[in-house]
């Protein structure tokens, strides 16, 4: 395991959100776990920013529709595989490196009967498990910030998608370089890589063979979304506090600190980038 994929596995074996943490929030709100549908989920597992609509504005740019078959790079608890595959009627599968979110999303799935349809599978994005040309559209959600080879990980997506197939894709940028302590925070906090900015994606995508058809600057979208999300995982670490359950991992709360003081100055801020392999 290299450092990378040990930092990453690290991260989200003690990230704030859980497939634990969605059941018991289940079970808050029905009593049990009978009968649990898509829809119930979608208030607790969508992990990106900007919920269903965010996933909605991706479908829509990469026409995700009926019998659409696509790949999640980066799947996580496989929010965005269940909605695709429920919402748009897509046939999904989620590539994820973390085996305890695989196994938790996995479970998620089955728990909302959409086994025949949605499915996450153990990988690495830079060598993704899938054939040549066996999907129609890539999605993925700030997560290739996580992966050390941007290049080689569009190369696979390029290799994977069929001709005239879409990436649709959101993750972090740099608008400004960091500063040595914050890359450090980043690393520590959130197993961030040195980032890509929008100029750089773009010309990763080309060399990859994409046309790129669209680049939009997130940035100032993004401010309120996360200053809202940070309120949420204080509000976390509070009742775990009042409860003396464990609080989650400080360096991770240290980091989305400072994570969210850079979007609001623009020193970071997130892309979404739709481009097409070419027949």
């Amino acid at each position: 395991m290299t450092d990378a994929t040990a930092q990453a596995v690290y991260f989200y074996d003690r990230h704030p959100m859980s497939g634990d943490i969605i059941k018991a929030k289940l079970r808050a709100a029905r009593g049990h776990l009978d009968g649990v549908t898509p829809e119930e989920l979608w208030p607790h597992d969508q992990d990106h920013y900007g919920g269903l609509a965010a996933t909605d504005a991706i479908a829509q740019a990469a026409s995700i529709g009926p019998g659409t078959v696509v790949a999640d790079f980066c799947a996580g608890l496989g929010g965005t595989v269940r909605y695709l595959a429920h919402r748009y009627g897509a046939d999904v599968t989620g590539i994820e490196l973390t085996p305890s979110r695989v196994a938790a999303a996995q479970e998620l799935i089955a728990l909302v009967g959409l086994k025949g349809s949605a499915r996450v599978r153990q990988g690495n994005v830079m060598e993704a498990p899938l054939s040549n040309g066996a999907v129609d559209v890539i999605v993925s959600q700030e997560a290739l910030c996580h992966v050390p080879d941007r290049r080689k990980t569009l190369a696979e997506a390029f290799r994977v998608l069929r001709p005239g197939g879409r990436l649709a894709m959101t993750d972090w940028i740099a608008n400004a370089p960091l500063s040595p302590q914050d890359a450090k925070l980043m690393w520590d906090g959130m197993a961030i890589q040195p980032l890509e900015t929008m100029s750089s994606y773009g010309d990763i995508a080309r060399e990859a063979g994409f046309h790129v058809q669209s680049a939009t600057d997130l940035t100032d979208e993004w401010g309120p979304i996360l200053q809202q999300r940070l309120a949420m995982y204080q509000q976390l670490r509070e009742e775990a506090r009042l409860a003396g359950t464990p609080m989650g991992h400080d360096a991770f709360h240290d980091s989305y600190i400072r994570f969210v003081e850079l979007i609001l100055r623009r020193d970071l801020g997130g892309i979404r980038l739709i481009a097409l392999k070419p027949d």
